[in-house]
This record gives structure tokens, sequence and C-alpha cells, in this order.
């Protein structure tokens, strides 16, 4: 049991109602479901699939603490029922819930999915009033458990070792993110089910970013293959992964035993990243840059100053979670833990 109130950031992808792959993991937590679909009551289906995953909302308000951070990633479904086709919102669907629990919404993010078929359109081809627009995105919803999050004391300190470099904020906080998808491959392991929708590693990774601290916990209630865990791992925060499946869960275990050099290999590309830029700029502006303290490496604001990003030295597993340690770049001993 998680505590009230724990949770700093809660990052994850639901299953997604009305499409069809999830179907039976809906249907397995409510029966009468399949009997919707079967009898082509769609839209009662969807409020059925939705009413599960409201039970997982109420209980992340539980554990979230006041002024924590919801980001859900989410796509919209089309499906014809009953020979109808239509549009089923499911970001709209889960943005009522957290405004009937008094959440903030906050401006979302367009994760920007193209398809590489040339032949993307749906309907009936080149004439009109038949054709539909081909649905190439998904929405990845923020919303805020009350006002401003105040850090004070070693808080402010954390926060301020856990800054964002200049030109991560100005891709980062943008209203339309182009990531590259990860394919949807079966896992066949006995007893699984054959699905696996994971987001892409770098989309947990920007957010865990934006919206915690060296420190906090991050939850994410639909583990799958733990990519947010493994995307904390990288960034030096505490994660909790909860998964139905038991099988799944087994896998997910397996992969926050990471490759150390792997997860070291993207801090290390994150600071690269950040030279390449700062060699980019016009002499005129380098000279112009401030210096990290606890680096040295030059920055483009005051707020860079503190930034500290560590290393992982070695981990060890404790029943069902790993716990990982961090070297320098600073040489602070620091260790977090990774739970399923």
């Amino acid at each position: 049991m998680i505590a009230d109130k724990s949770i700093n950031l809660i990052v994850t992808s639901p299953p997604y109602p009305m499409i069809e792959m999830w179907d039976d993991m809906f249907c397995d937590q409510d029966s009468s479901i399949q009997v919707l679909l079967d009898n082509g009551d769609g839209y009662a289906a969807f409020n059925k699939m939705h009413d599960i995953l409201d039970l997982i909302w109420t209980e992340c308000d539980r554990v979230l603490i006041d002024n924590g951070f919801v980001c859900i990633n989410i796509g919209d479904a089309t499906r014809t029922v009953n020979d109808n086709f239509c549009l089923y919102s499911n970001h709209t669907r889960i943005i009522d819930k957290f405004l009937s629990m008094g959440y903030c919404v906050l401006p979302d993010v367009l994760w920007r999915k193209q398809s590489n078929s040339p032949n993307k359109f749906m309907g009936s081809g080149m004439y009109p009033a038949g054709a539909y627009v081909t649905y190439e995105h998904e929405y990845i919803l923020i919303f805020r458990k009350g006002g401003k999050r105040i850090f004070k004391g070693k808080d402010k300190e954390l926060r301020q070792k856990s800054a964002f470099f200049w030109e991560e904020r100005n891709v980062w906080f943008s209203d339309l993110w182009d990531v590259k998808g990860t394919s949807q491959k079966k896992l066949l392991t006995k007893n699984t089910r054959e699905r696996n929708a994971s987001f892409p590693f770098e989309i947990p990774y920007r957010l865990v970013n934006m919206y915690s601290a060296y420190g906090d916990i991050v939850l994410d209630p639909f583990a799958g293959l733990a990519t947010t865990n493994i995307a904390c791992i990288a960034s030096n925060r505490n994660s909790i992964g909860v998964e139905i499946d038991p099988e799944m869960a087994k896998i997910a275990l397996k992969n926050i035993d990471v490759e150390i050099d792997d997860v070291n290999g993207i801090i290390s590309s994150r600071v690269n990243n950040h030279l390449q830029f700062i060699d980019g700029l016009p002499i005129e502006k380098r000279e112009r840059c401030y210096k990290n303290k606890n680096h040295g490496f030059k920055v483009k604001t005051k707020q860079e100053m503190a930034i500290e990003i560590d290393l992982i030295d070695y981990n060890e597993r404790i029943d069902n979670s790993y716990h990982y340690y961090y070297k320098e770049y600073s040489q602070m001993p620091k260790q977090l833990y990774v739970a399923i």
C-alpha cells in the first residue's frame, strides 16, 4: 500500500478505451462491457471502460502530494461499432474526471506520431463526404493538484541542482513533440496478454525532468515495461511502478535491472548535447554565459549554475526493488530506489 500524499509526480500511459487491443483487459474487470460491445452500444462501453480508469485516478489522487503533478499520455480512439464509425475522445473524458477532483488543467502537449504509410487516409478514397482525417497524434495531459509547489530549505537546493538546460527548456516546454513512437511488439510470454503499447523512453524522461526534483518519488500506476521507471533511473529520481499483470510485472522488474553503461550513456549524452549547444553559440554570446559551479562548463542562465548531473556507480536488488548508487560527475554518494 502506497502511503497517502507520498508521491510527488505521476507519469503514465494507461490502456486506451475503445482500442481493440485493450478490450480483454477492460472486459476481464467488467463483463458488461463485452455485452455492450456485442450489442453495438459503443458509447456505453466507452464510459464503462473509463469508470475502471476512474478508480485508478481516484487512487492516484490519494497518494499524490498537494501541489503535485499528473502527466498522462493518452490517445483518442476511432472505431466502428454497429456499422457506425466515430471518434471516442479519451482525453476529454480524463480531463472531466480530473476537473471533478478539483485539479488544475495545465496546457497539454500534442505528441505527433506520423505514419509512414502512403495510404494513410481512412474512408472512401477520393470521394467527398466519406473520408476521415488521419489521426496521427496523442495527448500528454498535465494536471496539478492545487497551487504552485513551494520549495524551501534543502528542497530548494535540490530543485536548483535538478534544473534543466536552457536549450532543453525550449524544446521540452513546446506544445508539440515530434518523438518517434515505439513499435507495439507482442510479448509472447506464457500467461501474458499479447500486447505492448509502451511509450518511447524520451516522453517520460522529459516529463520526469520537467515536473520533479532530485529526491522526489515518481509513480507509474500502469508500469507496463517499466519505461517510466527507467527514465527515473536516468534522471536520479525514486520511482514506484504498479502493474496488474503478474507476467508483465516480472518483465518490468527485469527491465529495471538496467545495463549501467547504457544508462550512463544517456546521462552523458545529455551533457554532451549541452556542450555542443554552447560550442555552437556565437563567440559574443558564449562570452556572456555563466559557469556551472559543479561541473565547470558554461551555461546560458544563472538558474543553470547549480545543475548537478551524476552517473550510476552500481545497483543492488532488494526484494521487488532495485537500489541505484550514483557517483560523480561530483562524487557525492547518492541512492535511489525503483520498485515494481
